[in-house]
């Protein structure tokens, strides 16, 4: 049974950092280029970043370059988000998915707010 599981949401101010995880289950890990897509109230899901299958070509959506970064660790089946300078426009529920797949996460809700 395929699972992908976030973690790591909550509740942070303005500046802070959170550092998202999501471990996998299932199938192959490590043939799939992974991705983190969030989806902010009222507005359509949008991608934030994704990773290559050996971790190679990490990249990020232009409105959080210089603040968050992606990698993943194919040995624990997880891809990770470090969020740094966190801002209200961050706020939003995060899901990550294995492209090229129907595979996708439930989402970890992130708040940013004083």
């Amino acid at each position: 049974q395929v699972q992908l599981v976030e973690s790591g949401g909550g509740l942070v101010q303005p500046g802070g950092s959170l550092r998202l995880s999501c471990a996998a289950s299932g199938f192959t890990f490590s043939s799939y280029a992974m991705a983190w897509y969030r989806q902010a109230p009222g507005k359509e899901r949008e991608l934030v970043a994704n990773i290559g299958s050996s971790g190679n070509f990490p990249s990020v959506a232009a409105s959080v370059k210089g603040r968050f970064t992606i990698s993943r660790d194919n040995a624990k089946n997880t891809v990770y988000l470090q969020m740094d300078s966190l801002k209200p426009e961050d706020t939003g529920v995060y899901y990550c998915a294995a492209l090229r797949s129907s595979y996708w996460g439930r989402g970890t809700q992130v708040t940013v707010s004083s």
